[in-house]
């Protein structure tokens, strides 16, 4: 238990001062995208939307905007439909790279969110958890986890979730790098991205178990 609490603290200083160094190593970059999404459609470049973070308490994420003004109250709402037109000419480009994300490093540097652990739910989300469910909401939520890794927009939330409580379960420093190394090989096949985010996906609570969970460790 001693030897956990520690990893634990480790984590919390090693996410604070890898979120500040990228942020300065990377400021040039958040300039250009900065650029390219107010040239390319009219609107705020950063995108800022409550999540249910560690114990549910509410935060706002930050992303790039990649979708036409309040593109929430149109269309498909939360879901997101294949060639679905809210999403912008960049914003397609940094849905599929991810860096779209890449402003959620100001959410790990005020301490919301680490690097790796499950993302975070919308809170009408969290609402319709089940007891069991609810447990994924004890650790800090991630830019990536293992049930991004694992499947990405291509599984539904209740397998997410499974994959959420086997991480929680089975947490540690090098499982947390294993994650960090495989979302990088992910981004670079466009592994696991698509479009396609149906309400039958993104609003499926039934719980189901991932298979081979042995292999993630």
């Amino acid at each position: 238990m001693y030897k956990k609490i520690i990893s634990q603290r480790i984590k919390i200083v090693l996410d604070f001062c890898l979120a500040l160094i990228s942020l300065i190593l990377l400021s040039p970059l958040f300039v250009i995208i900065s650029l390219v999404i107010k040239l390319d459609n009219p609107g705020k470049v950063i995108f800022k939307q409550a999540r249910a973070g560690k114990n549910g308490k509410l935060f706002y994420i930050y992303k790039f905007r990649t979708m036409v003004e309040n593109a929430e109250n149109m269309g498909l709402g939360y879901g997101i439909a294949k060639n679905d037109p809210r999403i912008t000419r960049v914003g397609r480009f940094l849905r599929k790279t991810s860096l779209d994300e890449l402003p959620q490093l100001f959410n790990v540097l005020k301490g919301e969110m680490s690097f790796v652990g499950p993302r975070p739910g919308l809170p009408y989300q969290v609402e319709r958890y089940s007891a069991k469910q609810h447990r994924r909401l004890l650790v800090k939520p991630g830019i990536t986890g293992l049930a991004q890794v694992e499947g990405r927009g291509l599984i539904p939330w209740s397998k997410r979730i499974e994959y959420d409580l086997w991480y929680i379960d089975h947490w540690s420093l090098w499982l947390d790098l294993k994650i960090m190394l495989r979302t990088v090989k992910n981004i670079i096949l466009s592994k696991g991205y698509t479009e396609e985010q149906t309400p039958d996906i993104i609003e499926d609570f039934e719980t189901s178990s991932p298979q081979n969970k042995e292999r993630y460790v």
